[in-house]
């Protein structure tokens, strides 16, 4: 499975020793320069909510894993909840992915609709 497979799909129990820099010919990469970074979380229960309320109104976008949970379960909709409230404070952006993920965009940024291809 490829990088980008693993973070559209989730990849199950991923560490950071299983992120990959890639050697990008004549591209620096701008560590610390950027103004926002795109954040992995899973959402195991309501205790996660918190780190990914504070990584939104740090201005990260965040890509959660939902797999733990079926949209019908009413821990989950709490989340849900919870989550589009934070996206509606910041003027963000929130956006469900299939049934497994979430992503929770920071202030002025937009998550399409329609795939490119």
């Amino acid at each position: 499975m490829g990088i980008m497979s693993k973070i559209i799909s989730g990849g199950g129990q991923n560490t950071t020793d299983e992120y990959l820099d890639l050697d990008v010919d004549g591209v620096e990469p701008s560590r610390g320069d950027a103004g926002m970074s795109v954040r992995i979380a899973t959402i195991s229960g309501q205790q996660d909510v918190v780190d990914i309320k504070d990584a939104v109104y740090d201005g990260d976008l965040v890509i959660a894993d939902i797999t733990r949970h079926t949209t019908s379960d009413s821990t989950m909709e709490h989340i849900m909840d919870d989550l589009r409230q934070v996206a509606e404070e910041v003027d963000g952006d929130i956006a469900q992915k299939g049934d497994d993920q979430v992503i929770i965009a920071p202030t002025g940024v937009g998550v399409a609709r329609r795939k490119l291809n």
